[in-house]
């Protein structure tokens, strides 16, 4: 059977409403400018929130890398994942220039203690990938509480 040429991204009726998913989203090979661009980052930093306050998503922690963005995502209820993030990332397209590839990662959070491993995976990034030296210096990310601690 030959790969799929899009994967189709549905919360299972069978998981809980409003389960948090760890959603990864690369560009495309053509993009040129990379996410961490402090115009376009910021742009796309706000896209998130913009999602946030208008409830389209639940958005716990936003981070940018040049060429992908992390996110922990709850969806309401009545929400499609796959139309909600293609909506966001046509927005993202059509509004920044943004190039994305067509499909997206996304694995469920299961419990609390795989909420906190991979809140932290995220932030510890930019570090392992040599892009800052502490967690705290990368400019790039969002949350709906700045002052927001640690899970």
């Amino acid at each position: 059977m030959p790969y799929p040429l899009r994967l189709h991204h549905e919360t299972p009726g069978w998981v809980k409403s409003g389960a948090t998913f760890h959603l990864r989203l690369r560009v495309a090979k053509e993009q040129q400018t990379p996410l961490i661009d402090p115009v376009l980052a910021k742009a796309l930093l706000s896209a998130f929130e913009n999602y946030h306050e208008r409830q389209h998503w639940h958005c716990s922690l936003a981070l940018l890398m040049p060429d992908h963005a992390h996110a922990l995502i709850a969806f309401p209820v009545d929400g499609s994942m796959t139309r909600t993030v293609g909506a966001w990332k046509r927005y993202t397209t059509r509004f920044e220039g943004v190039r994305w590839q067509t499909n997206f990662f996304d694995h469920r959070i299961r419990h609390d203690r795989e909420f906190a491993e991979t809140w932290h995976y995220i932030l510890r990034n930019p570090v392992a990938k040599s892009l800052c030296q502490i967690e705290t210096e990368w400019p790039w990310s969002w949350r709906p509480d700045s002052k927001h601690s640690d899970p």
